[in-house]
């Protein structure tokens, strides 16, 4: 981790200078936690709030909290003030990634993997959890290095031992199925022994995931206890834990949450550039960051050239409702339709403008996605898009929904009617939902409504319109390869219809 700091950091100036062009004098540095901090408070639609920061490492913060003062009027000042940090090597961001790198997932690609399998074991081991951190009741926490290689290491993130207490690390290429799953290979029948190890490292999944959000709680709980706020902004790559924001929304005093959609590393710049606007510059606030739609949108006449050059058959659409109807028609007839309109979405969900959409009321549709579409492993859940104003009928919101998080698929419900949308809830009857308004999405939630109209279900299966190990597409070029790629039946570019 050192080495790689000097290797990477230590000569960023020069770096920006020489490839960018920017004098040297013209270069400003922020705090990283501070440009996480801002990123979500100065998007968020709060005056006041308390702020948590949580990721891998940040110079040398690795957790830290405070809180924001905006000015709305133009008669006070903006101010984030981080008031209490724990410090690398101890970092529950890279604590969760050495249990990631075990379960043989990709670090810093694959955290949201160890969720999803996390619902299909029970937290049986959060004792030997508790081996390798301590945890105190304000929340602060240390590990006990000896269990762990990243200080030293860019190799590994685990000692030998930490195999010696957890047993031996998941085969990243071994398939993850489980006796309580559909998902058999009649092929390659699964064994007991299979199915023996895929059920340990499932509660191994289950375990961190549980220690994860039992450390959050009661970190949440003591920043409560310090500011007396009703209003929490979350950040840094944790932030990303959907089930975490769940139970801190849920079983803390905070009553609204709020977290940018690139709450990670990606949303910092946009944090570090707020973070001058309003603190340094002094200027009044305005802005709240209300969609995720802030990429680059591509024109009818652009697309229509795209598809020309490349002597590509397509089907033109002037009318939207007719658009709507065919599109629902094919959904309705068991058809997976890959999405691209609009400008493309901050961060990292697709939330309707880059997706692939399809039927979430046939169980079997998750199967067909995951496989034949994506090309990712079959356990994978998928998120229900739904219509924020018959949301009543598919869950249970309590006080969570009009919160933020569910607009940027960043939180979970259990689904008090999971039999209506079975594919798109996962082996636990929950699901990592994004409510659509029709102000934010018209064209989207025009989409949803027909097909409730002609279902009595106000959702569509969403997934990001992208395949395995690829970034979401952006391009018209991207998103055709993606559907030549892949077993989607439709792509629909636009106002322009692509058939296979």
């Amino acid at each position: 981790m050192v080495i790689h700091w000097i290797g990477n950091k230590l000569w960023i100036k020069s770096i920006i200078e020489e490839k960018i062009g920017i004098a040297r004098d013209k270069i400003l540095f922020s705090e990283h936690h501070i440009s996480h901090a801002a990123s979500s408070f100065f998007c968020s639609p709060f005056s006041d709030a308390a702020i948590l920061n949580c990721d891998g490492v940040g110079e040398w913060a690795t957790t830290s909290f405070g809180r924001g003062e905006a000015d709305w009027t133009g008669n006070g000042k903006n101010d984030i003030k981080l008031f209490e940090e724990i410090r690398f090597p101890h970092s529950l961001g890279l604590f969760y990634s050495a249990f990631t790198a075990f379960l043989g997932f990709e670090v810093n690609e694959g955290e949201y993997k160890v969720m999803g399998m996390a619902a299909f074991g029970e937290p049986k081991y959060t004792d030997k959890i508790y081996k390798v951190i301590k945890v105190n009741d304000d929340g602060s926490f240390g590990l006990d290095m000896r269990y762990f290689s990243f200080p030293y290491s860019t190799r590994t993130t685990f000692s030998r031992h930490f195999e010696k207490l957890f047993g031996r690390p998941r085969d990243p290429k071994a398939r993850f199925v489980t006796r309580e799953t559909s998902l058999y290979d009649d092929k390659y029948p699964l064994t007991d022994e299979e199915a023996r190890k895929n059920q340990y490292y499932a509660d191994i999944a289950a375990s961190i995931q549980k220690v994860i959000e039992d450390v959050l709680l009661k970190i949440a709980d003591h920043l409560y206890k310090k500011t007396k706020l009703k209003k929490l902004c979350l950040s840094g790559g944790v932030a990303l834990n959907c089930l975490a924001n769940t139970r801190i929304l849920k079983e803390t005093q905070f009553e609204e949450i709020f977290i940018q959609p690139a709450a990670g590393d990606s949303g910092a710049a946009m944090g570090a550039a707020l973070y001058v606007y309003h603190c340094l510059l002094a200027k009044t606030r305005k802005f709240i960051l209300k969609d995720a739609y802030w990429g680059k949108e591509y024109t009818q006449e652009e697309i229509k050239g795209f598809l020309v050059s490349n002597n590509i058959s397509y089907r033109h659409i002037q009318d939207e409702n007719e658009l709507i109807g065919l599109v629902v028609d094919s959904i309705l007839a068991q058809k997976v339709v890959g999405w691209f309109q609009g400008r493309f979405e901050w961060g990292p969900r697709a939330l309707g403008n880059r997706s692939i959409l399809a039927d979430p009321r046939n169980k079997a549709m998750k199967d067909v996605v995951n496989i034949k579409i994506k090309f990712r492993e079959p356990f994978r859940p998928f998120a229900p898009s739904v219509l924020l104003d018959k949301a009543d009928i598919l869950f249970e919101f309590g006080k969570s929904k009009d919160q933020y998080p569910l607009k940027f698929m960043l939180y979970t419900l259990a689904a008090r009617r999971g039999d209506m949308i079975p594919a798109a809830a996962h082996i636990d009857g929950s699901c990592r939902l994004q409510v659509v308004d029709r102000g934010s999405n018209p064209l989207f939630y025009r989409l949803i409504e027909r097909f409730y109209e002609a279902t009595g279900v106000p959702a569509l299966l969403n997934t990001s319109f992208n395949l395995k190990g690829e970034p979401i597409v952006n391009t018209p070029e991207n998103a055709y390869m993606t559907f030549l790629n892949s077993g989607m039946d439709m792509l629909v570019l636009g106002n322009f219809i692509l058939y296979k």
